[in-house]
């Protein structure tokens, strides 16, 4: 009975994410909600602010109001994005793991922004997800970073933290890659509103063409 409920939830998959693609409506996109104590709701108002821009700047049809899903529901697959941020502890139940996969291998996409402090977290959670694969640094030359907007240093710098320099890691399954993450970058604090972070406007207009570099990559797959 199990592998005739997974079979049918896999064709229902691949259906959704694909009508995704295909339909006239507006496409909807998600924040990733998590257990472990960590704060997933992060910059409230970091998508909304990318999806306005994404919008204008691409002609996207990206529904403003987005979405929290949560990693372990069915709800997961409704979406061809989904945001993942925070600072602090992620776990992930071996269901939850399990979800996350299934997703990811049927079409979906998962972007990580570490918004200081979930490296730690990060890697042994993905790697529950994918115990076969490790995170592999993007060269500068990968496609994500040359969409409409030119990137020849890879990730900006948007955040400063300490002064480490901004890396792009990614998880590839069967050659595509499923999840990106942005690591020592904060492209999320760039993604929000302008007073929250009091950032000049030409670094937040740079973490915002990043992240609709993502947005775009990801679509013309």
């Amino acid at each position: 009975m199990k592998k005739i409920i997974s079979f049918l939830l896999i064709l229902g998959i691949t259906f959704s994410l694909s009508a995704l693609h295909l339909a006239n409506a507006p496409v909807k996109i998600a924040l990733l909600k998590y257990g472990g104590g960590g704060d997933w709701y992060a910059n409230p108002t970091a998508l909304t602010n990318l999806i306005r821009f994404c919008n204008k700047e691409l002609n996207t049809a990206i529904d403003q109001s987005y979405s929290t899903v949560e990693v372990g529901s069915a709800d997961l697959f409704n979406f061809p994005f989904v945001h993942m941020t925070g600072h602090g502890n992620i776990v992930f139940t071996d269901l939850e793991a399990q979800n996350l996969r299934l997703y990811l291998q049927s079409g979906g996409f998962l972007h990580i922004d570490d918004n200081y402090g979930m490296d730690p977290f990060v890697r042994p959670s993905m790697k529950k997800v994918f115990p076969e694969l490790d995170f592999v640094e993007l060269p500068f030359t990968h496609q994500i970073y040359h969409q409409k907007f030119d990137f020849p240093n890879g990730l900006p710098k948007i955040h400063k933290h300490n002064e480490k320099a901004p890396q792009g890691f990614g998880i590839i399954w069967q050659g595509r890659l499923v999840c990106f993450y942005s690591y020592e970058c904060d492209l999320g604090d760039g993604w929000e509103d302008r007073e929250v972070h009091k950032d000049p406007e030409e670094v937040r207009i740079t973490a915002l063409r990043m992240g609709s570099n993502i947005i775009r990559y990801i679509f013309g797959q």
